[in-house]
């Protein structure tokens, strides 16, 4: 009878771990650590599929050198360092959701080289080149941010002035790095799209796909502090902003059907640095800002760098 309670334990238990890996792996795992992510199959990117795969081509040719860092806990850190000139200002940007700097910046990285910058594109921990066993929708990406930073100053001289970009993923990474202890040549952080918190972004896409929000996150969160060894509840971007005293400049698009505008409203209203501003664009998807007005989108990026200081970097 004993022998049978036990077995029938541990069944249970290995079916409760089993779960809570595929959960794991559903909402943390990064499928295919290639280069370049395929563009999102939705009808608000398909308008503009063509000019996004050509701009992918011109940016994927641009020259650059490879680096490698180790990140705070150990994993090797793969970035691609685009140069303008020895001590420019460096804008670092931290791509999105298991995607891809080439994809998420065809646009900011070629505008941001000719503007005068140089340019450092991370592929995130478990993304391209770099090494780790998952994402973690920032929680420990934050703290890859600071080592990037520690790069680029080490690379360029510790007077170099630093901006952080960020899309989507990156952006709420970038936004919760930001009640970290950053070092004063960090200028500003423009972030495009990006989520309030891990937890909230996590329910979100729990109940857009109809499973019960609080047992499935729960099932999720637990997950990934078993298997992935860290918790989407112990960081949020709202919430590292209410320290933040750098300037900052929120982007999103107010159709965006993935990562909800009111999210970075909820960071702008958070944010306790005096110089903010959340721009939005009324038909624009999930990264789609840009696509969906061009001139306005590249003048707020600059006005933005003029008002942190950065003006004179950037071509009249």
């Amino acid at each position: 009878m004993v022998l049978i309670i036990v077995v029938a334990v541990a069944l249970v238990l290995s079916a409760v771990f089993a779960v809570l890996y595929v959960c794991y792996r559903i909402a943390f795992a990064v499928p295919s650590k290639t280069d370049l992510f395929g563009l999102p199959d939705t009808d608000q990117c398909a308008p503009y599929k063509s000019e996004i795969e050509g701009l992918v081509e011109k940016a994927r040719s641009i020259p650059y050198e490879e680096v490698v860092i180790r990140a705070f806990d150990g994993v090797s850190l793969y970035g691609k360092y685009y140069s303008s000139s020895p001590g420019a200002p460096v804008q670092i940007m931290m791509h999105g959701y298991r995607s891809a700097g080439g994809l998420d910046f065809c646009v900011a990285l070629p505008f941001a080289l000719k503007n005068g910058y140089n340019v450092l594109v991370p592929d995130q921990r478990a993304h391209g080149k770099s090494g780790g066993r998952c994402l973690t929708l920032g929680i420990k990406e934050r703290r890859d941010v600071i080592s990037w930073i520690g790069y680029a100053t080490e690379r360029e001289g510790p007077g170099v002035k630093i901006v952080l970009v960020g899309m989507s993923m990156g952006a709420a990474s970038v936004l919760m790095a930001s009640g970290l202890d950053l070092p004063d040549n960090v200028k500003g952080i423009m972030a495009d799209c990006g989520y309030s918190s891990p937890q909230e972004i996590l329910k979100k896409v729990i109940r857009d796909r109809g499973y019960p929000v609080r047992p499935a996150y729960a099932a999720v969160r637990l997950g990934g502090m078993i298997f992935g060894g860290f918790d989407v509840g112990s960081a949020s971007a709202s919430e590292a902003l209410t320290r933040c005293k750098i300037p900052i400049l929120l982007i999103h698009g107010e159709d965006d059907r993935f990562v909800p505008c009111e999210m970075s409203e909820e960071n702008c209203r958070s944010c306790a640095a005096e110089n903010k501003k959340l721009v939005t664009f009324p038909r624009a998807g999930h990264g789609m800002s840009y696509f969906e007005g061009r001139e306005r989108y590249l003048s707020e990026m600059l006005s933005f760098l003029s008002a942190i200081g950065l003006g004179s970097t950037v071509e009249k």
